[in-house]
């Protein structure tokens, strides 16, 4: 077995392991998403000890707070760039106080402080100041320095090709390219095994891309299962132990790889590196595997799933080091951009887990607001992030964690007023958790941007205790399943549907088309209902109702409709309509 800086970990547990990977790993606290200002999308690594200040004062005095927004977050750009003695410090010019004293600063207002680091070597920033190989250490600070929130980002991360690592790391995340087995003599060819998910594939023979798939980008749907084994069926007289030989190819990049497990049902044989081959498609016979098969028929698993189970388990160092130092209840946001599908198991460790790539690359500056954008091809956009996000909502739950489609980047330049309200709308109806990414002095009372991130109503959505994430019900591209299947094209409309604790249900229409809408469309109660399913907390109330009382939660205007359908009415480009409806007797 390949271990420490060689290559990564032992898996020490079945609780690590991918068929585990429903079962709960640390007692968690549920909590509803956490709400806040983050400091990359307003000054990137030029965020500082006054600026921080400055923001703090302006939560307060637009008493942000009270509606919810208490998290202070520093991210990348705070540390010095070199460890003191192993530990961790804050960058002299920018933090001259330290630590201790932000933290100190900030809950003497009433609010809580949170900090980021990486679970590679490095910070995205490059600073060599990563949390690997220092999860006690620095966990001991973060106690000490009295944090209430800790993102982790996923640079530098050597076990796979995650961003700024080397590429041919991609040899931990995949296995081997495989020809056939032998077990006793007798070969069974790979094109002959099943395939379990929808990842590997068998080309001219040869099974290839045995591992999970990179979800960092947009290109793959969330939904299904984004691994995949290779399968064998062997039969055994009696109880035995016998030889393995794998015929297989290694590579060192995406779909080709150098490790791999073997396991018959859920026990494991082999979890490592196999000895180089000259390339993916020379091929030589690995040495022998030791496996038992139990009499009758044995499902022998030839898989990799290395690149989730290495990040759940890095991500698991943290979050034992925080309870072993004394944890103060911190929100624990994952953020490794989606790449290892944490919709799977980031309910074991973490409290959120970003679901793609930053939501923007162009951040802000003192006096720069940074831009930002409504559509893209890539994941730098706000309809890039719901994409994914929309279809994500089984995954989400006060006993699960929350799907995080990035930062809010309500303010940056490059989007319209209509733009931000619909983003503020989408991210409250996915209950994402609300980082503010903006500078707070261009905001006051009363003005724009205030009166979409102080939307008490739509707030109330993303806040609401019985935390159901809302489910996409119907949309105007045709679609077998609008709940679960993946939607890139923009040109549509969308109904959002979202039960709430006291039996209300919040009904949202959102046109992400850069165009107008000019149908009308309508969902009546029996959809309603019916959509809802369990979730509902008083269908009956809903099914016998004389009359309904309807809130639109962006205007304010509220009345009574005695009608049993809703309508979208005309939305104008990227705009939506949300409304939050009340049956009465």
């Amino acid at each position: 077995m390949i271990s420490g800086m060689d290559g990564p970990s032992p898996i020490n547990g079945s609780n690590l392991r991918f068929d585990s990977f429903g079962d709960a790993l640390f007692a968690k606290k549920p909590r509803l998403p956490a709400m806040g200002w983050n400091s990359w999308n307003a000054f990137g690594s030029g965020n500082t000890e006054e600026l921080t200040g400055a923001m703090v004062l302006k939560i307060k005095e637009l008493e942000l707070d009270k509606l919810g927004y208490r998290y202070i977050v520093l991210d990348d750009g705070c540390y010095c760039p070199e460890r003191d003695g192993g530990h961790l410090r804050s960058d002299t010019v920018k933090f001259p106080s330290g630590f201790k004293a932000m933290a100190d600063l900030i809950h003497s207002h009433g609010l809580k402080f949170g900090m980021y680091n990486d679970i590679g070597t490095r910070l995205c920033s490059g600073a060599e100041v990563g949390i690997y190989g220092h999860e006690e250490t620095d966990c001991e600070d973060y106690i000490k320095w009295e944090i209430d929130f800790l993102k982790v980002d996923n640079c530098y991360y050597m076990w796979d090709n995650a961003t700024f690592a080397d590429p041919q790391n991609a040899k931990y995340s995949y296995a081997p390219n495989i020809k056939s087995i032998e077990i006793d003599g007798m070969s069974h060819e790979a094109s002959k095994a099943d395939i379990t998910g929808t990842r590997a594939e068998i080309k001219n023979g040869i099974a290839t891309f045995i591992g999970t798939f990179d979800g960092t980008a947009p290109d793959h749907t969330p939904i299904g299962l984004r691994s995949s084994e290779l399968i064998f069926g062997i039969v055994a007289e009696e109880k035995c132990t016998k030889d393995l030989h794998v015929t297989y190819a290694s590579g060192a990049e995406e779909g080709t790889g150098q490790w791999l497990q073997v396991a018959i049902e859920d026990n494991i044989f082999f979890d490592g590196l196999l000895p180089p081959t000259k390339s993916n498609d020379s091929f030589e016979v690995s040495p022998a595997i030791k496996i038992e098969l139990h009499e009758g028929s044995n499902k022998l698993r030839i898989m990799n799933h290395r690149r989730q189970e290495n990040t759940l388990l890095s991500y698991s160092k943290i979050r034992r080091g925080l309870e072993a130092a004394g944890d103060r209840d911190i929100v624990f946001s994952i953020c490794e951009w989606g790449k290892t599908q944490p919709q799977d198991w980031g309910h074991k460790v973490g409290d959120s887990w970003r679901i793609l790539n930053d939501i923007t690359f162009q951040v802000g500056s003192d006096g720069n607001p940074g831009t930002a954008k409504w559509e893209d091809d890539y994941t730098t956009s706000i309809t890039s992030q719901y994409n994914k996000a929309v279809i994500m909502d089984e995954f989400a739950g006060l006993d699960k964690g929350w799907n995080d489609p990035d930062m809010l980047v309500i303010g940056m330049d490059g989007i319209n007023d209509i733009m931000c309200r619909s983003h503020m709308a989408m991210w409250c109806m996915l209950n994402a958790p609300l980082m503010l990414g903006l500078d707070l002095r261009r905001v006051s009372k009363g003005g724009a941007l205030y009166n979409i991130i102080a939307n008490k109503d739509l707030i109330a959505l993303d806040q609401d205790p019985l935390g159901i994430q809302a489910k996409r019900i119907f949309t105007t591209i045709s679609c077998a399943n609008p709940d679960k299947e993946y939607i890139r094209d923009n040109k549509r409309t969308d109904v959002l549907l979202k039960p709430l604790a006291n039996g209300d249900i919040a009904l949202g229409f959102f046109n992400l088309d850069q165009e107008d809408k000019s149908y009308n469309i309508s969902i009546d109660i029996d959809m309603l209902v019916r959509a809802s399913g369990d979730k509902i907390t008083n269908k009956g109330s809903f099914q016998n109702a004389g009359s309904f009382r309807i809130k639109d939660l962006l205007t304010g205007a509220e009345c009574e409709f005695t009608e049993k359908s809703f309508s979208s009415g005309i939305l104008s480009p990227c705009d939506c309509k949300v409304i939050r409806i009340t049956p009465l007797p």
